[in-house]
């Protein structure tokens, strides 16, 4: 499964910023999909995630009530869609994916997802 991210960009502390990730492979209808991100300095952290066939949503404690993750299986995209930022949400954000029907482990770690995309950064500004 090859992943591509887009939608990242420079904004100010309380907006909004709509991420996506398309796959290339229709087996992205039975993947759980995540979103990560890395600050500088910091280690790579869980985000947002997805599962698959049922879709239920999970999120990071930072970022409940903010983010919401969606996905699109007719047009193999996932959205995260990214409200009231904050600039402690400045990272490079990468999506992910498996081919499992679970999100991994209660707060997913990088390494159980084996299909990474490049990465987009997000940078907001106070």
């Amino acid at each position: 499964v090859q992943l591509q991210a887009s939608g990242g960009g420079l904004v100010q502390a309380g907006d909004s910023l709509r991420l996506s990730c398309a796959a290339s492979e229709r087996t992205f209808s039975l993947s759980t999909m995540g979103w990560f991100r890395q600050a500088p300095g910091k280690e790579r952290e869980f985000v947002a995630g997805v599962s698959w066939p049922s879709g239920s949503p999970r999120y990071v404690d930072s970022v409940k009530g903010r983010f919401t993750i969606s996905r699109d299986n007719a047009k193999n995209t996932v959205h995260l869609q990214m409200n009231s930022l904050k600039p402690e949400d400045t990272a490079v954000y990468y999506c992910a994916a498996r081919l499992h029907r679970t999100l991994g482990s209660q707060l997913p770690r990088g390494n159980e997802y084996p299909y990474w995309g490049q990465g987009t950064q997000v940078t907001v500004s106070s």
